[in-house]
């Protein structure tokens, strides 16, 4: 059952949420990814999770250079705007890292399924690709009225889904405005949520075309500003592009990576 949101410390909330073993989801879509929140999960050494995302960028890098990670659901991953992410390559190439790749919409329609509360999604997409004959969770399905081959993906079963908006109230009501891709969506599937965010304001007010998440589908706030950095937060800071560029020269560089962990 659902409670209403309490607001914590981010480490709290980790500590508490966050279970070895876990299918965690870290989400936003170049906008308002959280990734305080990946490298808390690093700090508290969690291990064997599923990771979740699409576009998955630098957090997740760090977080399976960490050794958190057993396995990875995502679409396209990479180092936006500079080139590969390297300790996700290196721990493929090594064979620790089990992946399950699928399309930005077989995702997208994937978080879809698990908000509605649905088994599985249906979709258009993937017909003439070689996905299928690699990936075991996308399988086609006849539809029943016109009989048009179409395809399924099954809804994600998330334990954890973790976002970071612009700002929520005292009672954790959260609100988050532009560019937003699935994150309400990964709310809404999981079981138990973690959103972090820029501040924490006695009443919210209204923002054209902001999402707002009722403090009953939240389970955890937490105020971390810069949450999201090196991505960006509209109206409250910039994309530091240099840190991206940055970050390749420590993900390159094995004996870099381990001086990053060990500072972090």
């Amino acid at each position: 059952m659902r409670t209403h949101a309490e607001i914590t410390s981010l480490p709290d909330a980790v500590a508490d949420l966050v279970r070895d073993g876990d299918v965690v989801a870290l989400e936003g879509f170049t906008h308002l990814i959280p990734v305080a929140a990946g490298q808390e999960i690093i700090r508290q050494r969690k291990r064997d999770l599923t990771l979740v995302r699409m576009t998955p960028d630098i957090v997740y890098d760090q977080l399976i250079g960490a050794g958190c990670a057993r396995k990875l659901i995502f679409s396209w991953g990479g180092n936006p705007g500079v080139g590969s992410l390297h300790r996700f390559r290196a721990a493929v190439q090594a064979g620790e890292l089990e992946i399950e790749e699928h399309s930005h919409a077989g995702m997208a329609n994937r978080y879809a399924a698990a908000a509605s509360g649905l088994p599985f999604a249906v979709l258009r997409g993937y017909n003439g690709t070689s996905l299928p004959d690699h990936t075991d969770t996308i399988k086609p399905i006849t539809c029943p009225f016109t009989g048009e081959r179409l395809t399924a993906v099954p809804a994600l079963d998330l334990d954890v889904g973790i976002i970071h908006a612009q700002r929520a109230d005292r009672q954790g009501n959260v609100q988050l405005w532009g560019q937003t891709g699935v994150q309400k969506e990964t709310v809404l599937g999981a079981r138990r949520s973690i959103v972090t965010v820029e501040e924490i304001v006695d009443e919210l007010d209204e923002k054209p075309y902001s999402v707002v998440l009722p403090r009953w589908v939240v389970t955890r706030v937490c105020e971390v500003p810069g949450g999201a950095r090196p991505s960006y937060a509209q109206d409250y800071y910039d994309r530091d592009n240099d840190a991206y560029k940055a970050w390749d020269a420590t993900s390159r560089d094995e004996a870099e990576f381990a001086k990053w962990l060990e500072a972090l």
